[in-house]
């Protein structure tokens, strides 16, 4: 248990720093998002660049991953169509709570949970699961939030052609490109320029964890906080539930097993509470209350959930 706890302490500890520190003064809450853009924007890009580029294509994609941590989000969103859908909630509250059950927080809690449980693939794992979140998994949360909002059918395929043109921007799927590009063109880079990656991606890490806990500062503590808890429950336990489902059914459908180190790092991947911008989407549609309250106690949580499940699969 205390080797669990040395992969989970020093990622809350440093969370609870950020907390501290703003609230304290040390650092104003309008800093969180400049720090947070440079960890989203240069560190973060930084990593998974050299991650991809350093090593070869059939070592980085391993498309069994993708596909389990795929299909065990899809079948969390279907689930959250049916019983949110069922507790009568507007299709605005609806779509705010899928993806909160659904788009993980891979780059600021994800990546410094894999570096300390399995530090030789946390780029891969990475890499693994940016593909997936932001091709698929965030696209398609998007759509049903941009389709509650009652668009006609012209508008909503703009909007939709939007979101897939945003994310083509995005400075990590431009790294993720690049590095692809090198990897398949042989040629290594040089060691002093792989150092440099390496330093910005070194720095990915505490300062992730830290503007998570800067964030919470001020957070509005006012919503549906019923709803609120369902979505902390299925992040946290339908998410990962859904994703080790579709992971017995590997042999099933004839894809090649994963290895035991990405068997339990998909599972873990999806127990990751929801990422950081979440309530800003949920405010377009007027739920960031609702949002806010889920993250803070996601956040909260995930230290407990995040324990037991390290100590089962590891």
């Amino acid at each position: 248990m205390l080797a669990i706890l040395g992969i989970t302490f020093p990622i809350y500890v440093i969370i609870a720093l950020g907390y501290v520190c703003v609230r304290k003064g040390v650092f104003r809450p309008e800093h969180m998002p400049q720090f947070g853009g440079y960890v989203m924007n240069i560190a973060l890009p930084a990593l998974l660049f050299n991650a991809v580029a350093t090593r070869d294509v059939g070592e980085v994609f391993d498309l069994t991953y993708m596909a389990v941590f795929l299909v065990g989000a899809l079948a969390t969103i279907a689930v959250g169509f049916a019983v949110f859908g069922g507790l009568g909630l507007s299709p605005g509250r609806r779509a705010v709570a899928i993806m909160g059950t659904t788009c993980p927080n891979s780059g600021f809690i994800g990546y410094p949970v894999m570096l300390l449980s399995f530090p030789e693939i946390a780029g891969q794992i990475l890499a693994l699961n940016m593909l997936v979140e932001n091709f698929v998994i965030i696209p398609i949360c998007l759509a049903i939030m941009e389709a509650s909002k009652g668009w006609g059918e012209a508008d909503l395929l703009r909007k939709l052609g939007r979101i897939l043109l945003g994310v083509i921007r995005r400075p990590m799927v431009i790294a993720l490109v690049a590095g692809l590009v090198v990897s398949l063109s042989g040629v290594g880079m040089p060691g002093p320029v792989v150092r440099v990656f390496e330093m910005l991606a070194a720095s990915a890490s505490a300062l992730a964890l830290f503007v998570i806990g800067g964030a919470l500062v001020g957070v509005p503590f006012r919503g549906n906080r019923g709803v609120a808890v369902m979505i902390v429950l299925g992040k946290l336990l339908v998410h990962p539930a859904m994703v080790a489902l579709a992971l017995l059914a590997v042999p099933l459908v004839g894809l090649a097993p994963l290895a035991p180190d990405l068997a339990a790092a998909v599972v873990i991947s999806a127990a990751i509470p929801m990422f950081s911008i979440y309530a800003l989407f949920a405010q377009e549609l007027g739920h960031e209350g609702m949002a806010s309250i889920a993250q803070i106690l996601a956040t909260g949580g995930a230290f407990v959930t995040l324990n037991v499940l390290l100590f089962v699969l590891l």
